[in-house]
């Protein structure tokens, strides 16, 4: 047999975003307005299947990637975290010299790095009435 062997420098299809129609078909998903969705996208983009709880995303980082203003991020944040989705792991301090740390975000619907349970939160939001 002649030719290429199987799976010669096969690359795949490279790395992707999964969000689970169970989470769509949330109260809290139906209702949230497009800004906060992109802005979960873009937490999901940097969770690797084990750093959860230690996902880094400034404001200004999140504001680069998503063509915003770096001041229109905040409210986004807040909605995502109102709504139970993400939760502060970490609140953005100056280290000890002097330097600005970001935050750091934990995904409600996984679990977090050392093998606790996952809040899944968003499931029991609902709209105040």
């Amino acid at each position: 047999m002649s030719g290429k062997t199987y799976k010669y420098r096969k690359k795949g299809d490279g790395r992707f975003v999964q969000l689970p129609e169970w989470v769509q078909a949330t109260e809290a998903w139906a209702t949230l307005p497009p800004g906060p969705r992109a802005l979960y996208i873009e937490l999901k983009r940097r969770y690797n299947g084990g750093n959860n709880g230690e996902i880094f995303l400034s404001h200004r980082d999140a504001a680069i990637a998503l063509h915003v203003h770096r001041n229109t991020v905040g409210p986004w944040f807040k909605a995502l975290e109102s709504r139970g989705f993400i939760h502060l792991t970490r609140a953005p301090h100056l280290g000890p010299s002097g330097i600005g740390r970001a935050s750091t975000w934990a995904l409600a619907e996984a679990r977090t790095k050392e093998g606790g349970k996952a809040s899944m939160a968003f499931k029991k939001w609902r709209i105040p009435a």
